[in-house]
């Protein structure tokens, strides 16, 4: 009898879990660059009762949390008409490093998916949180050096971001010149970055075995495409959100159902005094 009461409480405990994985997920839908969550149980360790019959006797101990994966698939593009704001179409991510850093430092840098940059007033691509946007200088006399872009009000009049993420500024003559390419970062297992809050994502062993720095490149070198005056929305679906609320709460009222019913089986016990 106890043992089905412990069953019922993990099972509460994993469905509260998922409901929290679930609520993060709708807070979020409009979140530009958001990728949902989802989550997996697994059994826990088997009581075995006998070993004496043709198949072994086990009783199950309940139910745990095996993983909470981040599903990575692309969101859909909403048109913004604004120069700077940019969207990656295929697999990849702009990198970002956290501005109180060198700019000839590799330290402090960071993954995301959400592209809706701004100039700031020291001429530097940066994100809506402050981050530099990291790209290599056009012409590159040395293609391994990956810096923050900067974009000079003194010499470009304007400046645009073409499909291949290059940087082009325009002179009061009409002139344009290629500042620099955004750096495009392609980790061999995405869902093992590990989320910093902000929509950032920080590189992890899990997610790929090399550095940063050794798997940065541009959107030629990684094959994919840089599209301007758009930005990349949530992944999350909303119809499948609530179709998995309403899983998760019968799941905790069917768990709790356990708990009264055993608890009313050993009220019966105690009552067999009387």
């Amino acid at each position: 009898m106890l043992r089905s009461m412990y069953s019922g409480v993990s099972g509460m405990k994993g469905f509260q879990t998922k409901l929290d994985v679930i609520g993060n997920n709708i807070s979020n839908v409009n979140t530009i660059g958001y990728k949902k969550s989802t989550i997996n149980f697994q059994d826990l360790l088997s009581q075995n009762l006998s070993g004496s019959g043709v198949n072994s006797m086990q009783v199950g101990l309940g139910s745990m949390t095996s993983a909470i994966n981040v599903i990575h698939n692309p969101g859909s593009f909403m048109t913004t008409g604004v120069g700077s704001d940019v969207a990656i179409n295929g697999d990849g991510f702009f990198v970002v490093q956290d501005p109180t850093v060198p700019a000839n430092s590799t330290a402090d840098r960071y993954l995301t998916r959400a592209g809706n940059f701004v100039v700031n007033a020291q001429g530097n691509l940066v994100t809506s949180q402050g981050y530099n946007v990291i790209g290599r200088r056009e012409p590159a006399t040395n293609p391994a050096i990956y810096e923050p872009i900067k974009i000079d009000s003194n010499t470009y009049e304007s400046f645009s971001i073409n499909l291949l993420g290059e940087v082009v500024g325009k002179d009061a003559n009409g002139t344009e010149t290629i500042i620099a390419s955004i750096a495009i970062a392609q980790p061999d297992n995405p869902a093992g970055l590990n989320k910093s809050g902000g929509s950032l994502y920080e590189l992890t062993s899990k997610a790929d075995s090399q550095t940063l720095t050794q798997m940065i490149g541009t959107a030629t070198t990684n094959n994919v495409e840089v599209g301007s005056g758009m930005l990349e929305m949530s992944n999350v679906d909303l119809t499948e959100e609530f179709t998995e609320m309403i899983i998760a709460q019968r799941g905790f009222q069917a768990n709790s159902r356990t708990i009264t019913t055993s608890d009313e089986i050993l009220q019966e016990v105690v009552n067999l005094k009387r």
